[in-house]
Order: structure tokens, then sequence, then C-alpha cells
């Protein structure tokens, strides 16, 4: 977790932008009640997902691109754009340096584009900056990074929205399509986080973004395929690779396809990825921690089709949870705090972390502009677990139901207090992997993070 820059309000330059903070004053509520209220003690549980993933990477690219992909001497010298987004995605280096080996040794001259909207500040170089978090670097990958906020329109939609794509993307001889595929924090439908959305968002950069999210989420399932469609027919699309993560964050499919495939493998991936995602085990949880949350873990930070909040509705019957408290932002996210607004309380440190230009950029442009409020707060994690405990409602508040997990990316092992010991033990689904312990706090009062070491 990242708590840096936490000791202060104001702005400091980095990269190419100010960073915003705001200074929060202590506080030192009184609250009837607590007394009765005990923070319980936690054991170690693990998950059971499906573990299928594919070991050889490269080496299913490699054959992927060899036989999915017809006529490679169509690339001979051709300046092929790869699109890099902002998401989180496994061994994602090694997938983005095998695509541009194989093209080098087709003849073609390969470069990378940031393909990620309005995130990293809505700007070039804090796109830039994050393409290197994931170590995405011009001297890693061999070739340009191309990063810009300059577009070009491309067309417009029935409904008359325009339709604009990444200036170096549309302006080169072809544009490999990559991107990870999985359920949409927002919206439901047949084409949602994936290859056609990275059309519609991720290449249209701010301004793109920002059109497209203002006729609101209930319209993206209708419009992302109308998207891809005029992409399709516009630029020149080389070709799709799409990607699948497991329940333990590891690769489970790859599928590379020429461009006609890409709606349908991008609609047959999402349904492999719903098949195959993580959550819950257990449900009826009073006090739900999540360590950090980030942009790279999910646009939302954290992912609400594990969680059951969202800032849209359509999440609510997915866990029945009274109480979220969210500790604090990783450091991929380079203090953007999306998602920090369905929190119930965090601390006043965690809320010093939040760089709120960058979090209110993202937000104005999806047009949800609660995401940008902020939750109540109390000085240390002690606190707030005490404070979210005593306000649940009908419980046991010497033996509260709590669940403490990393992030909505680590599912497998997680930690669950005493009052699902029965439960987890005849559950066919879940090992129990130590005996209760204390919660570990520092002289400060904040969790230790040593029970994920």
């Amino acid at each position: 977790m990242n708590h840096s820059y936490l000791n202060h309000g104001g702005s400091y330059s980095k990269g190419m932008r100010y960073l915003v903070f705001i200074d929060f004053p202590k506080v030192d509520i009184k609250i009837e009640g607590m007394e009765g209220v005990s923070i319980p003690k936690t054991f170690r549980i693990r998950q059971l997902f499906d573990k299928t993933c594919i070991e050889d990477i490269p080496a299913v690219i490699r054959r992927q691109m060899s036989d999915n992909l017809k006529d490679h001497n169509r690339f001979r010298g051709k300046k092929l754009c790869i699109t890099a987004g902002s998401r989180g995605i496994p061994d994602i280096d090694r997938i983005i340096r095998t695509v541009i080996d194989v093209l080098k040794e087709w003849g073609a001259d390969p470069f990378i584009v940031p393909a990620m909207g309005s995130h990293g500040g809505a700007t070039a170089e804090g796109q830039r900056e994050m393409l290197a978090t994931y170590d995405i670097t011009e001297e890693t990958m061999g070739v340009p990074i191309k990063s810009s906020m300059d577009v070009v329109q491309i067309g417009e939609l029935p409904d008359g929205t325009p339709l604009y794509c990444d200036k170096f993307a549309a302006e080169s001889d072809g544009i490999v399509l990559l991107n990870k595929v999985n359920p949409h924090t927002d919206f439901r439908g047949e084409h949602e986080s994936g290859l056609a959305k990275m059309l519609a968002i991720g290449l249209a950069n701010h301004i793109g973004a920002s059109q497209f999210h203002m006729k609101g989420f209930a319209t993206f399932a209708e419009r992302i395929p109308q998207v891809c469609d005029v992409f399709i027919k516009k630029l020149p699309i080389a070709f799709g690779l799409g990607l699948v993560q497991n329940a333990y964050d590891k690769i489970s499919r790859i599928e590379i396809m020429e461009k006609e495939l890409i709606l349908e493998k991008d609609a047959e991936l999402l349904r492999f990825a719903k098949a195959g995602h993580g959550g819950f085990k257990i449900d009826n949880i009073d006090v739900l921690i999540i360590d950090e949350i980030g942009k790279n873990i999910c646009g939302n930070g954290f992912d609400p089709n594990i969680v059951g909040r969202g800032p849209s509705p359509g999440f609510e019957g997915i866990l029945n949870l009274q109480k979220l408290f969210i500790r604090g932002l990783n450091e991929e996210t380079h203090h953007s705090g999306c998602g920090i607004s369905l929190a119930d309380a965090t601390t006043r440190r965690c809320l010093r972390s939040i760089d709120v230009e960058t979090t209110w950029i993202n937000v104005v442009t999806s047009t949800v502009l609660g995401g940008g409020r902020l939750p109540m707060y109390m000085e240390t994690d002690r606190d707030v677990l005490r404070l979210l405990i005593r306000t649940c409602n009908g419980i046991d508040y010497s033996n509260p139901r709590v669940v403490r997990i990393k992030n909505t990316l680590s599912m497998d092992q997680i930690e669950v207090s005493e009052a699902f010991l029965e439960e987890c033990k005849s559950h066919p689904e879940i090992e129990i992997l130590s005996s209760p312990h204390e919660i570990e706090f520092d002289p400060d009062g904040f969790m230790t993070d040593d029970v994920w070491s």
C-alpha cells in the first residue's frame, strides 16, 4: 500500500502536472455504545476456484499469431500501433514484448500507444508513467512509445456521438488491438470491458472518452458494437489480441483474431471471463475491509462484481454486505481515489493520499459525479473498524462477521472472523489455513500488512 505523500495538503509537481491533495482536520468522535463492540479474531482461509492458466504465454502468442493471422507478409514495412491500457494485466510487459518481437521478425515497424481514455490525469506524460509501472518503457520494449492526447475524428454514431481516435494510432499502417476482457463495473451487455470498449474509449483519449460517456452507461451496451463497426470500416485494424484472467490473477485464455472476428471473439471471451470470475464463497458480511484499491485493479478501484457496490445500479444482489472499509490506495493508481466514494468510512491518512484532480478528471469523464464524493473518516484503522461494527444493524456486536482482503484481484486467500468458523469447516470450496489470531495493529493504530506476507 502506498503511504507516500500522506503528511501534507496542497500540491507538488510530478511529470508534467501538479498533484493536488486536500488536508483534513483530525476528528475525535465520541460514539455511544462502543463498550459492547469487540474487534474479532480472524483466521486465514483459501477459497478454491478454477486454476486453469497458460504456463508459457510467449509460446501461445507466437503460435496463435502464426496460425490465426493470414498472410504475414502484409505487415512487412508497416508501422503498426500496439495498444497498451491502464488495467493491470499479469505479464503484460512480456505479452506486448512478444507481439513486438514477432512483428519485427515479420518485417514490421511496431510502436506502442497508451490507450486509456482519461486515465493518468488525462495527460500524455501521466499515461506514459502509468505504463512504466507495468515495466512498459521504450527501453524494455525496444520500440517507441507515442503518448499524446491529440485525436482525429473518424466518424460519428447514428445518435450523433462523434468518434475519435488517437492521432498516432489513426495515422499508423495498422492497429494491433490488445486488451483484457472482463465484466464491466457499470453496465451489462454482450460487450463490456474488452476489445470493443478499447476502441470506443481507450483509443479515444480524453476528448473521445468524455464524448462517449455523455449519454450515460445505460447506452453503452448498444453503442460499443456500433463504434467497433465504424473503426473497422474507417481505420486499418491489423488484428486483435484478447486476454482473460482467472480468479488467481493468472492469464487463463489468449485469443488472437483477424479484425473481422473481433466482435464475435470479444463476446465469447466475456462469457468465458464471467464463468471464471472470482468472488466470495461466503455471504452475510457485516464489515468488509479492503486493504488497497487502484485503477490498475479496476476502473472503480475495486470490482463491484465481487463486492456488490458500484457507482451505477445493478450490483446490489451480489453480496449481502453492511459496511465497507477501504484502507488505502496502491502505488500503481498514482493517487487516483476512484472507488473511495463507495466506502462507508476510511482513515484521514487514506483521504490525504488522494490526488483530487486526477480523481475528478476521471469522474467527470464518466459523468457519474457521485464517484468524486469522499466518505466519513476516522484517525486510525482501529477507530474505523470499531465504528463500522458499531453502526451495523441487527448483528452480534461481540462476534461480528468481518472479512479482510488485500484487493479484489486477490480472492484466493483472505482473512475472516471467528463468526464464519463453522460455516468454513463445512464448505467444500474453502480450506482453513490458520487458527484464529488477533488482528495486528501498529503503535499508531493501523493494521499491519504482515498478514499478506
